[in-house]
């Protein structure tokens, strides 16, 4: 007989100020339209029970089992550089944890309704939304980057209304915790530094299995580890992003996680040509969080996170501003490290050189000067390690510099003492074939998004995102960009 999730409850024995309680929204006529199965698995969740008549309620918010503790987590956030002191979960609910072996997984549920935090609206999410985090966090994941999961995505049956009137939908996504850098403001802007402990320590047991939850510490080093500990993630994860040319859109400070995995997959988008200051967000009209701004809004966010945390670094407020400073001022360091990196891998060079930088960085001015393709690019770049040159330099409209930097990189190459083969085989493990190529993803979610649901296109595109480095993808329709350029497409954050 299917078994019910075996939910924990542990965000419900918070006090209640950093939550409302939500009873279920049922929906006019819940279908279940994709169950990420291998997923499941990890979480240890019965499938079958997942696809019956209960499970499926859970998923829609319908209904909930009995160890289930649905709520809605309040937080603020900066938006576009502006502070909202009271945001929180409009449209989602947090319906349990699953114990894993790496630690406890948040269950959590978008498009379920209203809450208390909706600000008006009416809580609900369009399907072509929600199908779109399912595929790209797919892709997220696949490519190796921190990321939350999605596990369901379920038919409300119903339309919702935004500029048009479109089918409903909710996505049950899994995390590692649902705590931003915005549920730490708020709780600063409520000068409540009891809630502001309670959230440290609560962060500082991500990934840790319940037997082997850490001890509390005193509130100034609980603190200063989650700070360092947010500066080392963020770093990680958005070198981890630039490397395959994401754009996230819309990197409010509520929209940074502590757990280091990216979160919220609104106007997001994936770069055809490379160009510094490419936005795809319709809602971002002067570009603050355009490609190679990501690192830079990063490390604001941070700035955000360490001023909520000021007065549990130290009572004095001059040196609790030394602490955090020197904390943030961490991540311009942590992240070229990291990038370069990136860089260098996908370059193919294993030893670490002075120059190395400088190399990738002539590259990639190239690559924008020629709106040459971020993800052909690197790809061709591992023929050209093999001897066939003509791949990559068809990507440039002028090919002279582009020749005359595979020269100097050639010479870098020398430096190595790996064989041409392994270098290949290095280079082909990291830069991807396929991408979520928006053109694809676009034609995808108006079969899959309709009135009548069809996912021929979204299953075939989903299954191409999940092996990424698939050689037998190259040349198909999912390793190449438009036949036109996709310099006028727009995403939207479907709220």
């Amino acid at each position: 007989m299917p078994n019910a999730p075996a939910l924990h409850a542990n965000y419900a024995r918070l006090p209640e100020r950093f939550y409302t309680r939500m009873p279920p929204q049922p929906v006019k006529a819940p279908s279940l339209l994709k169950l990420n199965e291998s997923l499941a698995a990890e979480l240890g969740l019965d499938a079958n029970w997942l696809r019956s008549e209960a499970g499926v309620a859970m998923l829609s918010g319908s209904a909930f089992p009995e160890a289930a503790k649905p709520l809605a987590m309040v937080y603020a956030g900066h938006q576009f550089g502006h502070f909202s002191p009271r945001l929180g979960d409009g449209r989602a609910l947090l319906i349990g944890e699953v114990q894993t072996p790496d630690g406890l997984r948040d269950l959590h549920l978008k498009g379920s309704g209203p809450t208390p935090y909706s600000r008006n609206g009416d809580g609900r999410a369009g399907l072509a939304p929600v199908l779109r985090e399912l595929l790209i966090s797919e892709a997220m994941y696949a490519l190796g980057i921190p990321t939350t999961r999605s596990l369901a995505a379920v038919s409300t049956g119903e339309w919702i209304f935004r500029e048009d009137a479109v089918p409903g939908g909710v996505l049950t996504r899994v995390a590692r915790s649902h705590i931003r850098v915005g549920t730490f403001e708020y709780f600063a802007s409520q000068r409540d530094d009891e809630a502001l402990r309670i959230l440290c320590e609560k962060v500082r047991q991500i990934d840790q299995p319940i037997e082997k939850t850490q001890p509390p510490t005193a509130p100034h080093e609980s603190a200063l580890e989650v700070l360092d500990s947010a500066v080392e993630r963020q770093a990680a994860l958005i070198a981890r992003w630039m490397a395959v040319g994401f754009i996230h859109g819309v990197m409010n400070t509520d929209n940074m996680a502590l757990s280091g995995e990216t979160i919220d997959y609104g106007p997001c988008a994936f770069m055809d040509a490379h160009d510094p200051m490419r936005v795809f967000s319709s809602i971002d009209r002067h570009g603050r969080y355009a490609f190679g701004r990501q690192p830079t809004m990063a490390h604001w966010n941070l700035a955000r996170l360490a001023e909520a945390l000021l007065t549990l670094l130290d009572a004095n407020q001059e040196r609790a501003i030394e602490i955090a400073t020197t904390s943030i001022n961490r991540f311009p360091t942590l992240f070229e490290a990291a990038m370069t990196s990136e860089l260098r891998a996908k370059l193919g060079l294993a030893a670490e050189h002075a120059r190395d930088l400088e190399l990738s960085q002539d590259l990639l001015a190239i690559m924008a000067a020629n709106s040459a393709d971020y993800t052909l690019t690197f790809r061709a770049l591992g023929k050209a390690a093999s001897g066939d040159d003509q791949p990559f330099l068809a990507l440039f409209a002028v090919t002279g510099e582009a020749s005359e930097w595979l020269t100097k990189w050639r010479q870098r190459l020398s430096l190595e003492t790996r064989t041409v083969t392994e270098i290949r085989t290095a280079m082909d493990a990291v830069n991807p074939v396929v991408i979520p190529r928006n053109h694809l993803v676009e034609e995808a979610l108006a079969e899959a998004a309709s009135e009548t649901p069809d996912l021929t296109k979204f299953e075939a595109l989903l299954e191409a995102v999940r092996a990424p480095f698939d050689v037998a993808r190259e040349g198909t329709i999912f390793a190449n960009p438009p036949e036109v350029a996709d310099a006028g497409y727009r995403t939207f954050c479907g709220t």
